[in-house]
């Protein structure tokens, strides 16, 4: 049965179920009322249960029937959301998407790759606002922006969230810094230390390292500079203040130009975090623009980011 057929079948039940008769259900079709008693008989064959109860005066559903409908039409709403989206995307997609993002990570990542999404779908025209605050989804900005992408735990389960990356988190330091104060091998010798560090709320994987199978804490003694932002701390490590311990996507380019150094990684990368990169929306269907551009967005990111599959290679080199 093709997704078609489906649809008209399981629509003719749900019909029926509506309509309380194969008489009203048959005028809702081109069928007989008799052609439609023969299709509900054929699903019920199919289904292998019985889905309604027949009298001479009207028809109702078992409870098998009303357990079914509930599938019914969740299936029939998915097939036409389906054939609109492909109808859709057939022809040459046009229109705005608006997106927000974090300014650190839409300035490296996100700005270049939707450059070229923009350049596969000349239709197409994306709005990209870059800021550092949370957007209140359910507030204000209610309908002004299509997707958000956010990094780290989501906290708003109210939101519908695709993940688009995962995230890893290294220590790392200037050689400046590691040739005054030597190379820690260990992350309880960070506490030797000094550090750059989150000020206020600091992500929840932060100083935590994976050590006998747990999640250990490892902090630097001295704080040299806290910041609320996670560039300014990348300034700080550049300037051979302290070691910092921060996202690969953040310092990725830093590390391949050796302008600072990864800490801990003798074995490679640390695995991804449980949290990671997400793309945010309210509407449990997106649009068909977002839609594509969110499976874009993921093509480009996943399985392993760019940043970490690059670090790999030369953590395999050295």
């Amino acid at each position: 049965m093709n997704p078609n057929q489906l649809t008209e079948q399981l629509g003719l039940f749900l019909d029926v179920l509506e309509s309380g008769s194969f008489s009203a259900a048959s005028r809702r079709h081109p069928l007989t009322p008799s052609a439609v008693a023969r299709r509900i008989d054929s699903l019920e064959s199919a289904v292998g249960s019985q889905l309604f109860i027949r009298t001479t005066h009207a028809v109702r559903a078992t409870p098998a029937g009303q357990a079914f409908a509930e599938r019914a039409r969740r299936i029939v709403e998915e097939l036409r959301l389906a054939r609109a989206e492909a109808v859709s995307l057939s022809h040459a997609p046009e229109g705005l998407i608006r997106v927000d993002a974090p300014a650190a990570f839409g300035r490296r990542h996100l700005a270049p790759v939707i450059a070229d999404f923009l350049t596969l779908y000349p239709g197409l025209d994306v709005q990209l606002h870059l800021i550092d605050s949370f957007v209140d989804m359910q507030g204000s900005n209610l309908g002004k922006v299509d997707l958000v992408l956010r990094a780290g735990q989501m906290a708003d389960t109210r939101l519908v969230a695709t993940p688009l990356a995962s995230m890893v988190r290294i220590a790392c330091a200037s050689p400046d810094y590691l040739q005054r104060r030597g190379m820690p091998t260990d992350p309880s010798h960070l506490v030797d230390h000094d550090g750059l560090d989150w000020e206020g709320l600091a992500p929840p994987f932060a100083w935590r390292f994976a050590r006998d199978g747990q999640m250990q804490l490892h902090r630097p003694a001295r704080i040299r500079m806290s910041a609320n932002n996670a560039e300014a701390l990348v300034c700080g490590a550049l300037a051979g203040l302290g070691i910092a311990h921060l996202p690969t996507w953040l310092t990725s380019e830093y590390l391949l130009r050796g302008e600072l150094l990864p800490l801990f990684c003798e074995n490679g990368l640390p695995e991804p975090e449980s949290t990671g990169i997400y793309a945010l929306r309210l509407e449990q269907q997106p649009s068909a623009r977002s839609r594509l551009l969110l499976e874009y967005l993921k093509t480009r990111f996943s399985p392993i980011p760019p940043w970490d599959l690059a670090l790999r290679t030369n953590l395999d080199r050295h």
